[in-house]
């Protein structure tokens, strides 16, 4: 078996928390511009990947969600993590496996899974690096060595965006196109994690130039733009411009949201929810 140098990875944790609320009372909302960052590893400073937080604390043992930065060729060292963590990449390319696997690039709204304890090795692309979102459901966010590894017992999971199966209005119930327009394309939804009636993760699209109301009366539900543009009004009456990839919105407990997706681009939000929501077209 090939081998490999091992850099010694100091056991880390960000003290990050998230973003001053824009809207009021229940609804949170960090647009992409307004994130701040620091190094994800104190310790290699600006040659670490630079970490902002979206909600929660990737310090503490509670869910949060990020937004990662990786610069033009960065490769970790093979490590560990002490939790599992999903990631989902917004701009540029990542490569995340075993350290022996050959590179294995993931575009923009590729998704994969990085299981506790197991080894593994993450790359960004040679031009432009990469922008991915983070999230954690528990924590702290810890880097180890691969000495420490051990198997929890979850596979991992590498999704390319190519290999996505959307499913239309006809095949679920979360999304409904009540009389649609002149070929207007229909919302459509991905399963990516969880169960229907627990926590469970979703991309939906939302065709560039339509708009719909994200809804759930089943407790949390936020969502991340992972690609698009979108304009949303909140249920305290509300409204924010632009929300470009990165940016993020949600509540702890749920709610009613009006979301457009400008016309350049099909809108893809990463959608997690505790139960089912359901988004309306219009």
């Amino acid at each position: 078996m090939m081998k490999h140098s091992v850099l010694p990875i100091a056991a880390i944790a960000l003290s990050l928390s998230s973003q001053q609320s824009v809207a009021q009372e229940a609804t949170e909302i960090v647009k992409f511009s307004d994130v701040t960052y620091q190094p994800l590893n104190p310790a290699r400073g600006d040659a670490a990947p630079q970490a902002g937080v979206l909600w929660g604390d990737i310090a503490k043992d509670v869910p949060t969600g990020a937004i990662i930065k990786f610069g033009e060729n960065f490769s970790s060292p093979p490590h560990i993590h002490n939790i599992t963590y999903r990631g989902i990449v917004i701009e540029g390319a990542v490569h995340n496996d075993d350290p022996d696997a050959a590179n294995m690039w993931m575009g923009p709204g590729s998704f994969w899974s990085q299981p506790a304890g197991e080894p593994h090795i993450t790359s960004a692309a040679a031009e432009g690096g990469a922008t991915i979102f983070l999230e954690i459901l528990e924590g702290p966010y810890l880097v180890r060595p691969t000495e420490e590894a051990f198997d929890n017992h979850e596979l991992p999971v590498n999704l390319d965006s190519s290999n996505v199966v959307w499913l239309s209005t006809d095949d679920v119930t979360w999304i409904d196109q009540p009389a649609a327009k002149d070929n207007t394309a229909a919302p459509q939804l991905a399963y990516l994690w969880g169960e229907s009636s627990a926590a469970n993760a979703t991309f939906l699209k939302i065709p560039a130039g339509t708009s719909g109301t994200l809804e759930s009366n089943a407790g949390l539900l936020r969502a991340v733009t992972i690609s698009g543009k979108t304009d949303l009004t909140v249920p305290e009456g509300s409204t924010e411009s632009d929300l470009v990839p990165g940016s993020y919105f949600g509540s702890e407990t749920g709610g009613s949201y009006d979301l457009s997706c400008q016309i350049e681009d099909d809108c893809m939000l990463y959608v997690r929810a505790e139960g089912k929501y359901t988004f309306t077209g219009k």
